[in-house]
């Protein structure tokens, strides 16, 4: 019945051009085939000479080529060119997943000739075994068919060799046997290992963790042994019984690149059993129980019923942005625009000339002063004006109010830069008699509306995380924004930041730069800082260390320069759930005022939690310089678990109450080493934000 399928499968298949017949032709094709297929499949256009269906038949024919070149390169074992083209064609560009004309898949080639490396190639790209083997029995016969096919063409072409005279004929049919001779060796060497593969031991070991309230992970690794076959899948079962009777639910798993698989739609509170098992083209191997033998799915929130901190407080803040919004349309400041026609037209006639004023235009040099600057950047590129200048516009030439509190405030702006048209309205209420600091921060929105319009973009992005200050008295607040499109605009261009660095001509002595040449200066800082801040953190549990310092008008954070909206951290685990048992052993150590965990204790040894802190402890103190001996007096913070969506959580190291924040000219025994910097506090909580 299985040779009867292959027979059909091969007529089913006739249509298809024949593939190379030797490990030469093999060989020459795909050596050649990378930059065929690049070259002529990326031409096609639709202005082209060839027809719709011309085309398509060439990119099939391309497309054959590239499979027929993948099970070439894995019968000949080539690993190296496996990978490559695994690296440059996609799963459906190469047929990953279609059978040859002889029924059998790359992935079977490989595993059938116990060829590790290339069948785990395979299956992290997402190849599959042969769907027409059913049992052990079918895989069986159909290799025994094949070599006994392929020995058949064998010896009927030895014999037109040996009987035929030589000629062009004879030549072509020697190669024909070459080719089948080859061919015949392969299907043994397949069959033998068949023959000589045993079913895969257990996974060498499994464990098991809370993921959350209502689910479980499971992260496994492959078996010890390298005497069976590959492994090609794997069966995670689970139930509320030891003995796994009855068994609660299973699932198989075929997609290889990652261990690990998470049980959902669990009970919380209640205990589930796992195991694992292997399977190769053998069948399944026994089961391996997990680490811990059971678990309970939870959260810590169920300590003590505890809401998430941030549950709907985005929606307050935006109902409380509408309300506000409401309650101003009906303020004095939008009278004169109801009651007063000709105030409002000479206003708009007001502000139709200032368009073309020389002051509504970009600055080339800076006085003494407040300004604004925007850098908005694509790879190495940044836009200038064309004059190729980085776009500066004025905010104030009088400045004299306490810098850090507007600066502050202009960085809670950058949040809503949609809405400056309206806060201006909200702030122009009695501009004439209000303080210093609001005449300041109007003028700010009058400059980001005036740096808006001319560049004919709204989002001016993220600010800077402080001023660039001169000795001349200038001062330069940056926005730093990255594009991801190709896009263009009227009054600026896109120049290569070295070619801007290189090209200005500086107005000033090395000694004292202005604050425009200590932007150039600086620009690739800025720009690193920028991508670095928009970072995410890979899925986990960290343990986060916090330090401050105060100044006059401040109090900074300690953050690393890698990551400067987290704290300065590292990883716990992957898995971000605190379980309700962890959080009640964590709550125990801090009511009974227990050190934090630096030493191995032989009573804590099987508490998983304990041992990835002491790991993470003594990681954390040689990351910021202090000696393991002074964590004796720090603490972790126990109210709660700091959630930054589903994925990422911190616990919080800190240092004796006395120590948490620096006031100045307090000594600090312990400096961080080099790759640390601090931020304003109100920066870091807005880049956390963010």
């Amino acid at each position: 019945k299985m040779t009867q399928q292959m027979r059909d499968l091969q007529l089913a298949q006739a249509r298809k051009p024949p593939g190379p017949s030797s490990p030469n032709a093999a060989k020459r094709l795909y050596r050649n085939l990378s930059g065929k297929f690049r070259v002529n499949y990326t031409s096609f256009d639709e202005g082209s000479l060839v027809g719709r269906g011309e085309k398509e038949k060439l990119r099939k024919s391309y497309l054959f080529q590239s499979n027929a070149a993948l099970f070439e390169a894995v019968e000949l074992q080539d690993l190296d060119r496996v990978q490559e083209m695994l690296k440059h064609y996609s799963p459906e560009e190469l047929d990953l997943n279609t059978p040859n004309s002889e029924g059998l898949l790359p992935l079977d080639i490989a595993i059938m000739t116990n060829n590790a490396p290339i069948a785990r190639a395979l299956l992290q790209a997402g190849a599959k075994e042969s769907p027409h083997f059913v049992s052990l029995e079918s895989r069986s016969l159909h290799l025994s068919t094949l070599v006994r096919e392929a020995e058949q063409r064998v010896n009927e072409l030895m014999a037109q060799v040996v009987n035929e005279a030589p000629s062009a004929d004879c030549s072509e049919k020697e190669k024909q046997l070459k080719a089948w001779e080859w061919r015949f060796r392969l299907y043994k060497r397949m069959k033998a290992g068949f023959e000589h593969a045993r079913v895969p031991d257990a996974p060498s070991s499994v464990h098991l963790s809370v993921a959350s309230s209502s689910s479980l992970q499971v992260t496994f690794w492959e078996p010890l042994s390298v005497n069976s076959a590959v492994v090609t899948k794997y069966k995670v079962e689970w139930s509320c019984s030891p003995t796994f009777s009855p068994l609660l639910g299973e699932a198989v798993m075929d997609k290889l690149k990652e261990l690990h698989f998470t049980i959902q739609g669990l009970v919380s509170g209640t205990v589930y059993h796992v195991r694992v098992s292997a399977y190769n083209m053998k069948g399944w191997g026994p089961p391996q129980a997990s680490m811990p033998p059971f678990a309970i799915p939870s959260n810590w929130r169920e300590y003590d019923g505890r809401a998430p901190r941030r549950r709907g407080q985005a929606e307050a803040l935006d109902h409380l942005l509408g309300q506000v919004k409401t309650v101003h349309q009906h303020c004095i400041c939008h009278e004169p625009c109801k009651n007063q026609p000709q105030s409002r037209k000479h206003s708009v006639s007001k502000s139709l000339k200032h368009l073309f004023h020389p002051g509504s235009k970009f600055l080339k040099t800076l006085k003494r002063g407040l300004y604004l600057t925007a850098i908005f950047y694509k790879d190495d590129n940044i836009l200038v004006t064309h004059e190729d200048q980085i776009p500066v516009v004025e905010i104030d030439d009088t400045y004299s109010c306490l810098l850090m509190q507007d600066f502050l405030w202009l960085t809670k702006v950058s949040c809503m830069w949609d809405e400056i048209l309206w806060l201006r309205q909200c702030v122009t209420v009695s501009q004439s008699s209000c303080s210093c600091i609001l005449q300041t921060r109007f003028k700010m929105l009058l400059a980001i509306s005036q740096m808006q319009g001319l560049l004919g973009i709204q989002d001016l992005g993220q600010v800077f995380f402080e001023p660039i200050k001169d000795k001349q008295g200038n001062i330069l607040i940056v926005t730093l924004k990255e594009v991801k499109t190709n896009q263009t605009f009227e009054s600026v261009r896109w120049v290569p930041v070295c070619k801007l660095q290189s090209s200005r001509k500086s107005v000033s002595s090395p000694e004292e730069p202005t604050a425009l040449d200590m932007l150039l200066i600086s620009i690739q800082d800025k720009l690193a800082y920028h991508q670095r801040s928009s970072h995410a953190l890979s899925p986990g549990l960290y343990l986060g260390y916090l330090k401050l310092c105060s100044a006059v008008d401040q109090i900074r954070v300690l953050v690393p320069e890698q990551l400067p909206n987290i704290l300065c951290h590292v990883k716990i685990r992957s898995n971000p759930n605190v379980s309700r048992e962890e959080w009640e052993w964590l709550q125990k150590m801090a009511s009974s005022e227990e050190p934090v965990p630096t030493e191995p204790e032989a009573d804590r040894s099987q508490n998983p939690l304990f041992q990835e802190l002491q790991v993470a402890i003594k990681e954390l103190m040689t990351l910021v310089n202090i000696p393991l001996q002074e964590a004796k007096d720090f603490r972790l913070y126990s109210q709660e678990v700091l959630d930054f969506g589903d994925q990422v959580s911190f616990l919080l190291l800190l240092p004796p109450s006395d120590d948490v924040c620096t006031a100045p000219g307090q000594n600090n025994p312990y400096t961080p080493r080099s790759g640390f910097l601090t931020l304003p506090l109100q920066i870091f909580e807005l880049g956390e934000e963010r």
